[in-house]
């Protein structure tokens, strides 16, 4: 993964750190919160089409972004953090090279093999 790539990620990451500051919540519930989104990773369990569904369907930019936009357009600022969680997390896995995964491997994603090369 490029250089670039990861600083994207990172600006978007810090970006979801401002967008949680214009809410009015403890700073100790971003990072208290930041990982809840991997517990999508229990479809694994079941077999790896339907774990690759549960982590895309979590990870996805877009869906973060329309639930950061419900919950500012009904001034919902639980549903603004659900959002900003997700994009943040999803930001943060990406600079560390865990993309939107396959349905043959955990390992395989959008940005490559996790590891470099498949085992």
């Amino acid at each position: 993964m490029t250089t670039s790539i990861k600083l994207e990620e990172l600006g978007q990451f810090l970006f979801a750190i401002l967008l949680f500051s214009q809410l009015d919540f403890s700073w100790w519930l971003f990072p208290a919160l930041l990982l809840l989104p991997d517990l999508s990773m229990v479809g694994y369990l079941a077999n790896t089409k339907i774990g690759a569904w549960t982590y895309n369907l979590f990870h996805h930019k877009l869906l973060a972004i329309a639930v950061i936009v419900l919950g500012y357009w009904t001034g919902n600022s639980i549903i603004s953090l659900t959002g900003i969680i997700l994009f943040g997390h999803s930001a943060m896995d990406r600079m560390f090279g865990y993309g939107l995964k396959y349905n043959d491997d955990f390992k395989h994603t959008h940005l490559g093999w996790i590891g470099g090369t498949k085992n």
